[in-house]
């Protein structure tokens, strides 16, 4: 690869919400895919390598913002002395058409940046703007909003940062996080009440979490020690009735079958939480755009 890459000390990354997320390795392998080992040679056959852009990148549909300090790191990390302003910051909602952030630099390193640092902020926003809906559609009750571990391979720390971006709560960022015993371990453990058991007794000092999709499985769970209860794919009128039985011993959770037009009522049952998997699953990458000027 021609284009030379800043070391990771260069890459000054200022979202300090992500402590153990590695900027530099991140950008050098995502840079190294793009751009091979020629690099840009559509931008060096054309461009002076003395050329200078001035760019703005502006969104073309509302969005809320995340990632865009990921976003600069691409192109600092092949031009060190280009300018950046940022417009807006990350967790900022804003409609279409706002300038995110305004860059003066080498013109070749800015195009050889380009995709890498706008594919990155559109998926991380993409999140952060599809949850920003879910939790404007759970509306001003209690429940909170949780995302998932269902995330891309590789990149679940940006994707649940994005997701925190837009207002979720970060829920079991690995599975040594806490035990969730889920169905398959209460069909090889002989039911909802030993695989509680069988999880306390590991004293792991963990909470235990157990998924129930069935009424009758709360007492046992609760008798067994569980410190919390997944409630799975139950309907909202089954959910209340959940609550009531549950009478605030334990956070409830509630997972399976939330969408847009279902989450509301199923807030409103009285559950702590709603998880949902599409958040960081399936959320579109939004639309932004970066358009150029010779200095």
């Amino acid at each position: 690869m021609q284009e030379d890459i800043a070391d990771a000390g260069a890459l000054a990354f200022e979202t300090a919400a992500l402590p153990q997320f590695d900027l530099g390795e991140f950008v050098r392998r995502v840079l190294a895919e793009d751009l091979g080992s020629g690099g840009d040679v559509t931008s060096r056959a054309t461009i002076a390598a003395d050329a200078r852009f001035v760019a703005e990148m502006a969104c073309r549909e509302p969005i809320t913002v995340a990632g865009l300090d990921i976003a600069v790191a691409f192109f600092r990390a092949l031009d060190r002395e280009v300018r950046v302003t940022r417009e807006v910051k990350d967790a900022d909602s804003v409609a279409a058409g706002t300038v995110l952030l305004r860059l003066d630099g080498n013109a070749r390193a800015m195009l050889a940046a380009e995709r890498s640092a706008l594919n990155t902020l559109q998926h991380l926003s993409g999140i952060a703007t599809l949850t920003a809906r879910y939790i404007a559609a759970i509306g001003d009750g209690k429940a909170k909003l949780l995302d998932t571990r269902k995330t891309v391979p590789g990149l679940r720390l940006l994707e649940k940062y994005a997701a925190r971006m837009g207002g979720a709560e970060n829920h079991r960022m690995r599975m040594d996080d806490g035990l969730l015993i889920k169905d398959n371990h209460v069909a090889v453990a002989g039911g909802v009440g030993a695989a509680v058991k069988l999880a306390k007794a590991a004293t792991t000092g963990l909470p235990v979490q157990v998924e129930v999709d069935r009424i009758d499985q709360i007492e046992e769970a609760l008798a067994a020690g569980a410190d919390r209860l997944l409630l799975d794919n139950m309907t909202a009128d089954t959910l209340r009735a959940a609550v009531g039985i549950v009478a605030g011993r334990v956070p409830l959770e509630a997972s399976g079958g939330v969408n847009l037009d279902t989450i509301a009522g199923i807030a409103a049952s009285g559950v702590d939480y709603v998880s949902v998997g599409r958040i960081t699953q399936s959320a579109p990458a939004v639309d932004i755009g970066l358009d150029y000027a010779l200095q």
